[in-house]
């Protein structure tokens, strides 16, 4: 498509404006976002829990999220943030959250756990605003074990027409604030379709607008996929 209108790839996001960005967000991200993303937030607690145990959560931020979890889940979250984690170390004292074994500042690119040490990973509004996505994805599954889901909220740009071009042309403005208009689908299709052991089982729309989506993925349990659909077939429980 960007070929098509013969424009140059937007600038791309980087680490430092994501730092300097949700330096910025911090104090007023619960705010700002609290609210909006509530149901969505709440759908992919409720589908982790589904599976339970030891709970990865990339992108953490304030820790929003923190109070909605059981007790008997354990949590980790990791956030580029300190900012943010700031926030969330001081919510999970407020609180006393004792189910969360602990809060670091970690890059969702390049997490230091072993494999395999997760049986959940959860990441909220993420994956469309690192720099390098796949590598974000990469990290994610490498995280779980056999069974194990991986729990996204992303926004899902258009892939063609008027709304993809709007996207494209908003993006060097929009990446100031730490974000990415333009994320197609797409991305997410030709990730899975090279995965040899992770599988995609629900695609569900989620608000607000209809432009964002609950993902869910399970690594298989004998290191194969039983499911070879396209990605973008999957509108629902697989």
């Amino acid at each position: 498509m960007t070929e098509a209108l013969g424009t140059k790839l937007p600038a791309e996001l980087d680490l430092v404006t994501l730092r300097k960005a949700y330096a910025r967000w911090a104090p007023v991200y619960d705010l700002v976002f609290g609210a909006l993303f509530d149901r969505g937030r709440r759908a992919a607690i409720a589908a982790a829990e589904q599976v339970g145990g030891r709970i990865l959560e990339v992108g953490v931020g304030t820790g929003i999220s923190l109070p909605g979890y059981c007790s008997h889940n354990r949590i980790v979250g990791i956030d580029l943030s300190e900012a943010m984690l700031r926030k969330a170390q001081r919510r999970v004292a407020n609180l006393s959250l004792t189910n969360v074994e602990k809060l670091e500042v970690m890059d969702a690119e390049h997490l230091s756990f072993p494999d395999a040490s997760f049986d959940v990973v959860v990441a909220n509004h993420v994956i469309s605003t690192v720099p390098n996505p796949e590598a974000a994805l990469d990290e994610c599954a490498r995280m779980l074990r056999p069974g194990g889901e991986m729990i996204l909220l992303s926004r899902i740009g258009a892939d063609a027409g008027l709304r993809h071009l709007i996207e494209f042309l908003l993006q060097p403005i929009v990446r100031r604030l730490g974000w990415r208009t333009e994320f197609p689908w797409d991305r997410f299709a030709r990730w899975t379709e090279r995965q040899t052991d992770v599988r995609l089982i629900e695609r569900r729309p989620m608000p607000p607008f209809g432009h964002f989506s609950l993902l869910r993925f399970v690594k298989c349990a004998n290191g194969r996929k039983h499911d070879h659909r396209r990605p973008g077939a999957a509108a629902g429980s697989a």
